[in-house]
């Protein structure tokens, strides 16, 4: 009989005033992935917030980086996906854990998704999937002129069976950033906030537990229900697929 799962490591790594830099968080993973596909660390989940920081994924196109980021940087990232934002006020998540042999990464992906759609339900904000584009969303809103938004984006590595990168939910980060770039190539739709949508303060430390109660639920692998998805919206110009790196 094959032995059971390791249980999900969660390890809150720098929130707040110890905001871990990009570089120095994704030399972590690095790290830390190299011991989970050794056997030598059970899987494990990175929370943490960063400082203002652009990512851009490998489908990133030259005009798609902000003419003036703010001062924050912009780094080339290995995961699949265009640009995005990191910075204080969003909760970032990044799984590093062994595929079981019956999880495709599409699934896994999937199980992240739900995971942030249930704890945003949790929270008091109604999201779900839009096939198309990786992440969660919220509907249009058309009666008070608001676009469907994104207040979680997705973006994955999985290499030698093991996951990379991972999410983040927006709890109460600065909107303005998103000003400076088209986020996530998409140009017909907005992004958003917890606090945003439910008229007070929401933050990262609030939302964290939720999360990871959630995580730790899909990410045993059970099967479970998906909430139904919203209408299919293409990425502009693009065969909707979900772009994963796999050497």
């Amino acid at each position: 009989m094959a032995d059971p799962p390791a249980e999900l490591v969660v390890d809150s790594v720098g929130l707040g005033d110890q905001a871990l830099d990009y570089l120095e968080a994704w030399e972590l993973q690095r790290s830390v992935h190299a011991e989970v596909v050794a056997g030598t660390r059970p899987p494990t989940v990175l929370m943490l917030e960063h400082p203002a920081v652009y990512t851009a994924g490998k489908r990133t196109e030259p005009h798609e980086r902000p003419v003036d980021p703010g001062g924050a940087a912009v780094v080339d990232v290995d995961r699949g996906g265009k640009i995005t934002f990191h910075g204080p006020g969003q909760l970032v998540g990044y799984p590093i854990v062994r595929l079981p042999d019956h999880v495709k990464v599409v699934d896994y992906v999937r199980r992240v998704e739900e995971a942030l759609i249930q704890a945003c339900a949790d929270l008091g904000v109604t999201t779900a999937r839009v096939p198309g584009r990786s992440g969660v969303w919220l509907r249009a809103d058309p009666v008070n002129g608001r676009p469907e938004r994104k207040v979680a984006a997705l973006g994955i590595r999985v290499s030698r069976g093991v996951t990379m990168h991972g999410f983040a939910i927006n709890c109460d980060v600065d909107l303005a950033w998103y000003d400076r770039f088209v986020p996530c190539g998409i140009a017909d739709a907005g992004v958003t906030t917890l606090s945003e949508e439910l008229g007070r303060a929401v933050t990262v430390g609030e939302v964290l537990p939720v999360v990871e109660r959630h995580l730790r639920s899909y990410l045993e692998w059970t099967p479970y229900t998906p909430t139904p998805d919203y209408e299919a919206r293409p990425e502009p110009g693009r065969v909707p697929r979900i772009e994963l790196i796999r050497p």
